[in-house]
C-alpha cells in the first residue's frame, strides 16, 4: 500500500509533534510542586503513574505514526518498483 503525500506528511508531523508534547508534559510532570505528583515524603502518587503510563503509551504510539509517515515520505521519492523498465525496441 502506498500512502499519499498529505497523509505521510501528516503522519510524520504527528509523530513529531506527539514526542514534543509528551516529553515537555514529562519533564513538567517530573518537576510538579502542586503536590500531585508527589506526595509530602516525596513518593510517586498514583496521578504520576496514570499520567506517566499515558506519556510512555503516546511516545511509542507517536513512534509507531511518525515511522509509517516517515516510510511514506521516503517511498515518495523512490521509483516504484516492479513495473517493467521502459526499453525501446527496433521495429521489424
Amino acid at each position: 500500500m502506498k500512502l499519499s503525500r498529505p497523509v505521510s506528511w501528516f503522519l510524520l508531523a504527528f509523530g513529531v509533534w506527539s514526542w514534543f508534547i509528551w516529553i515537555t508534559f514529562a519533564k513538567n510532570l517530573w518537576k510538579d510542586g502542586s503536590g500531585l505528583a508527589f506526595d509530602d515524603a516525596g513518593d510517586p502518587t498514583a496521578y504520576f503513574w496514570v499520567h506517566l503510563a499515558l506519556a510512555v503509551t503516546s511516545f511509542l504510539l507517536g513512534t509507531a505514526i511518525g515511522v509509517i509517515g516517515f516510510r511514506g515520505v521516503r517511498a515518495l521519492h523512490r521509483p516504484a518498483t516492479g513495473t517493467p523498465a521502459k526499453t525501446s525496441t527496433p521495429a521489424p
